[in-house]
């Protein structure tokens, strides 16, 4: 509210606008010094924010007063859209909505232009001026020029002069204006008979012309297709584009011509009325009214002439009007003529030449039995043979005058009397027709009278197709190789069959048979077949089943066909043991390259596929392999005290590609042969031998003899046996059979050396043994060492044929009798020392009698024997097999 001081009371801003208004117009002070105008120009299509114009610059007012100024725009039309006001500095800036001078000024001419009128008012009231703005839209070259129609057609008569000129009305028009409207047109082809020229109008618009340049024949071209282009001034300029079609009308320069200009008809005398003689034709190139063509006689036609025969204005068809006398022979020409407008008629000259016969040529009239349809009979390729085509009658014939009818043309018919009526014959079929060999045949039924008249008349007949023919696979079987492990789905053959048949009788599908596994898929149109899992020939090797190839017709016609798939091996199956491992047992000293056992190998692959090479990893210094029977040998003989368990390595190789294998472990145990007698360890010589006092007393062990044996089990153990003595008193020594221990049986009586054959034998088949001398000597001392030596045996006299004690042999084996060297020896040294000889009886003497009786004591010796522990064998062949 204003201040109640100021004297007036003004309730709104409205009422403050409204005051403002009217001092504008009601004071001559205002108009004359708060009134001002300015006028800005800016082209059309500016984007926002572009100045228009400074108003407090160009009014040059003061922007550093205080109030300030304030600059509004006056909201009483509708040009406010198209431009913003800064209030504060009076700029004006294009807005948002961009300036169309073609839509804003839609309904102004080019010579009254395009404006925006604005008023703005600058307050407050000490500063108050109105201002009148107007801005020109200035125009841009924004719109192509284009035609009212897409087709522009201009009719140009063939007689046009020329440089005669022909206005086309459908002019382009251009929303721009001044130099940026149309400027000129011009064709893209002129085909050079055509131009075209522009004419300005008093509003200033713009019409081309078509000139004529060249002279227009419309039966050489009656029409021209070009682009008419509008072009306007702009830079660049626009263009626009319509067809142009230049249609040239026809006018009456050419008049009618005769195809023949002579016409010979040869007219029998018993020609029927109507029958058509000739037919005359005449060509006129023009068009519509201009090629209307009337056919007329002659005025030098005779009226007998004119009564006889008649022509057809308007086809030119002559035909014969009236009945001719068979017994007079004559020549008529008539004068025809071909009228034109304003043409002179046209002349052609048609000779009727009328021979005189006693009857013209025969007349044949056919009558259908089968279907007939445009001069062409049906008939079915299952109809048989004889089967009735059509019945010809021939007429025109005298009583006596004899007719013959034959037959021409190739095809399985024939033409016969038909029963017993006179000129009535039968065409039929002489055998069954075939459409899939041959659908169409043309025969000419030949009439000949006696004159030699003949008549032809032309019979066609068509072939229906039936459904007589079964679908025909190209092979009967189909053999399909494919390897196995496909992937799913694999494409295996595409299968086909033929059907002679026609359209859908000749049309196949394709099924499988009953006995079809379900992997298998057939495409029904196609007949492609698939498998729809992947095949394993070493389950499968072959399928065989059926397939049909059925046609479309009714009834339906199908054959079969059997497919074979035979499954290609791959090397998909590495080689197989029977057995994880192997355990052969042989015994020792078997001949070398004898069969120790055979490995038994598969391979479930097929081919070079399962082609199975057997080798050895280790031991091959030692065992060989037979690749074929799996035959494991060894090299050489083989000692189970040297090692008695071998175990081998064995590969099986397949031939594949790339090859698979697996291993396997043979275990080689040697079972033990007796092949080695015992050894004596001790006594180590049959030289050695040993003090036994005299007063020992029986039961004593003296001594034991100790042997081992390298063999096992029952041929390792060892029995010791005392099989000769010297001590001259049997029964004075005594040795454990189990344990070698050797005791004193009973006292010794007498001194001396004691000397016991000892044999030591195994419990082996055969039976092998060794021997050794154990030599006692009695006494108290040992005095005189040379004397003992001398008192031991050299020779001894076996009586069970035992071999010399360091010597080792087997039972049954010969051994030399040395008693005759030993006797030689004792000789001599009886004679040289024969006293030496009675004190060495004298004690052997005393010590038989002082033998003591043997303690009845049995030692269990244990020969440790080489086996091999089982478990531990069993386990780790186990454990191989695994690996």
């Amino acid at each position: 509210m204003w201040n109640t001081k100021r004297g007036t009371c003004l309730h709104s801003k409205g009422d403050l606008w409204g005051l403002f208004i009217l001092l504008l117009y009601i004071s001559p002070l205002s108009c004359s010094s708060n009134f001002s105008h300015l006028s800005y120009k800016i082209k059309e299509g500016l984007p926002k924010g572009t100045l228009i114009g400074a108003i407090s610059a160009d009014l040059k007012l003061d922007l550093s007063v205080s109030p300030p100024r304030s600059f509004n725009l006056e909201l009483k039309t509708g040009s406010q859209q198209y431009v913003n006001l800064n209030n504060t500095t009076g700029e004006l800036f294009t807005s948002a909505m961009e300036i169309d001078r073609e839509a804003l000024c839609a309904e102004s001419h080019e010579g009254q232009g395009c404006a925006i009128f604005l008023d703005v008012l600058i307050l407050p009231q000490q500063y108050f001026r109105l201002v009148k703005i107007k801005i020109i839209i200035e125009d841009v070259n924004d719109n192509h020029p284009h035609f009212p129609v897409d087709e522009i057609r201009v009719s140009v008569p063939e007689n046009a002069p020329v440089n005669a000129r022909f206005a086309v009305e459908q002019s382009a028009v251009d929303p721009d204006i001044g130099i940026h409207s149309v400027q000129t047109y011009w064709l893209v082809n002129d085909y050079g008979v055509f131009t075209l020229d522009v004419e300005e109008n008093e509003g200033g618009e713009l019409t081309p012309f078509l000139i004529i340049t060249e002279s227009l024949d419309r039966e050489t071209q009656a029409e021209y297709v070009t682009d008419i282009i509008a072009e306007d001034g702009g830079s660049p300029p626009l263009l626009g584009t319509a067809t142009l079609r230049i249609i040239i009308t026809d006018v009456n320069d050419n008049c009618p011509k005769f195809t023949e200009s002579l016409v010979n008809v040869t007219l029998y005398g018993n020609a029927t009325k109507g029958m058509q003689l000739a037919r005359l034709q005449a060509y006129d190139p023009d068009e519509g009214a201009n090629a209307l063509i009337t056919y007329t006689f002659s005025e030098r036609v005779t009226q007998e002439s004119r009564n006889l025969f008649h022509l057809d204005t308007n086809t030119g068809v002559l035909k014969l009007a009236g009945k001719i006398d068979n017994n007079t022979g004559k020549l008529y020409k008539l004068i025809v003529l071909a009228n034109g407008p304003t043409c002179i008629p046209e002349v052609a000259t048609v000779t009727v030449h009328i021979i005189k016969q006693l009857s013209g040529p025969p007349v044949v009239i056919p009558r259908y039995i089968a279907s007939e349809k445009d001069g062409v009979v049906s008939i079915s390729e299952s109809e048989p043979p004889f089967s009735p085509i059509a019945l010809f009658t021939i007429k025109n014939t005298e009583p006596q005058q004899k007719i013959e009818c034959v037959l021409e043309g190739a095809g399985p018919f024939r033409l016969v009397p038909y029963e017993r009526f006179k000129n009535e014959y039968l065409l039929e079929t002489t055998e069954l027709l075939d459409y899939e060999q041959q659908q169409d045949y043309e025969i000419v039924v030949v009439v000949r009278n006696s004159h030699g008249l003949v008549v032809n008349t032309v019979v066609k007949v068509h072939v229906l197709d039936v459904n007589d023919n079964a679908p025909v696979f190209k092979q009967s079987f189909i053999d399909i190789t494919v390897e196995e492990n496909n992937p799913p789905n694999t494409f295996l053959a595409q299968l086909q069959a033929t059907d002679a048949d026609s359209e859908s009788r000749g049309e196949v599908y394709y099924l499988l048979g009953t006995d079809a596994p379900t992997i298998f898929d057939l495409d029904r149109s196609t007949g492609v077949l698939t498998v729809s899992t992947s095949l394993d020939r070493e389950e499968k090797e072959t399928y065989r089943f059926m397939v049909r190839a059925v046609d479309r017709g009714t009834p339906r016609k199908e054959s079969i066909a059997t497919v074979i798939i035979t499954v290609q091996d791959r090397n998909d199956n590495s080689p197989r043991f029977i057995n994880k491992d192997f355990t052969f047992f042989v015994p020792e000293n078997f001949p070398g390259f004898g069969e120790i056992g055979a490995l038994t190998v598969t391979d479930a692959d097929a081919g070079e596929n399962g082609w199975v090479a057997l080798s050895i990893l280790n031991g091959s210094d030692i065992f060989v392999i037979d690749t074929g029977r799996g035959a494991l040998r060894a090299k050489t003989s083989l000692d189970r005290e040297q090692q008695g368990t071998y175990y081998v390595w064995i590969e099986a190789i397949d031939g594949g590609e790339p090859a698979l294998s697996c291993i396997t472990m043979v275990t080689v145990l040697l079972l033990d042969v007796n092949d080695n007698p015992p050894t004596v360890l001790f006594p180590q010589s049959n030289q050695s031998y040993m003090l036994v006092l005299p007063n020992t007393l029986p039961g004593t062990s003296i001594t034991e003899v100790y042997a081992v044996d390298r063999d096992t089990g029952m041929n390792a153990v060892i029995a010791y046996s005392i099989i000769k003595r010297t001590d001259g008193e049997p029964g004075t020594f005594d040795i454990d059979p189990y344990t070698g221990n050797i005791t004193l049986r009973k006292s010794l009586s007498n001194r001396g050396l004691y000397s016991l054959w000892v044999k030591v034998r195994d419990h082996g088949q055969p039976e092998l043994y060794s021997t050794v001398l154990v030599n006692l000597f009695v006494n108290e001392t040992v005095s005189n060492e040379t004397l003992i030596q001398s008192l031991l045996p050299r020779s001894v006299d076996i009586d069970h044929g035992a071999l010399p004690p360091d010597k080792e042999g087997r039972k049954g084996e010969q051994v030399p009798n040395l008693c005759g060297e030993y006797q030689v020896l004792l000789l001599a040294l009886t004679a040289t020392c024969l006293g030496l000889f009675l004190t060495v009886l004298s004690l052997v003497t005393f010590i038989c009698c002082k033998k003591r009786k043997p303690k009845k004591k049995r030692l269990e010796s244990e020969i440790p024997l080489n086996l091999i522990n089982q478990e531990t064998v069993v386990r780790n062949l186990m454990e191989i097999s695994n690996i």
